[in-house]
């Protein structure tokens, strides 16, 4: 029976692409709700790393398993980094991502196209039972765009322009998003620490 990897994340969505991405690794990955865990982490961090390795830790603490949590957000340039680690409780954290998204555009509205700058990044941090915590980041670089297009993804899907591929990470197959992407890239980097540790 394969060893249970706990991802602190109630969100079913990203479960979904956590799965897809970490399929090599020989664990059971489970989120917090399938293992019946109930915490509220306090995210006071002032770094992506800082608030990640807090949730990975705690939980760790807490089933003896090892541990991932990532934090996670989008930042915008023209608008001095925001949301960045304040994404999920920009605007209040009840407010809607459509309300967030469109809130955004119209911040944005008569910025040209070279001022509308941003990149998605996300930190996943692994607490391992001994104590230790690996972190790596991931990021994906974009521009606003001017409207809200597409009906795939999450979150700030979107608005998140990618000049290379024409589109939103909203436009896109979950494939390709997962291939680009700032959390796929840091899970991949972190699956890669994890299997040489499994190594050693």
């Amino acid at each position: 029976m394969a060893q249970k990897l706990i991802f602190a994340t109630q969100n079913v969505n990203k479960m979904i692409e956590i799965k897809q991405i970490l399929k090599e690794l020989p664990y059971e990955i489970i989120s917090m709700g399938d293992a019946g865990i109930d915490i509220d982490v306090v995210e006071d961090g002032m770094t992506f790393e800082e608030n990640a390795a807090k949730k990975a830790r705690e939980i760790m603490e807490h089933t003896g398993e090892l541990v991932l949590a990532d934090d996670s957000g989008l930042e915008i340039d023209f608008l001095n980094k925001e949301p960045g680690i304040y994404s999920a409780r920009y605007l209040g954290k009840d407010t809607p991502y459509p309300e967030k998204n469109r809130i955004i555009l119209e911040r944005l509205e008569g910025v040209d196209d070279e001022s509308r700058t941003a990149r998605f990044v996300c930190v996943i941090a692994a607490a391992f039972p001994n104590g230790n915590v690996l972190t790596a980041r991931g990021t994906i670089e974009g521009r606003i765009a001017y409207d809200i297009m597409g009906k795939g993804g999450f979150g700030y899907d979107p608005i998140f322009f990618v000049p290379e591929y024409n589109k939103t990470t909203a436009e896109m197959t979950s494939e390709q998003k997962n291939s680009i992407s700032h959390r796929g890239n840091a899970l991949r980097l972190i699956s890669k620490m994890i299997e040489e540790r499994l190594s050693l």
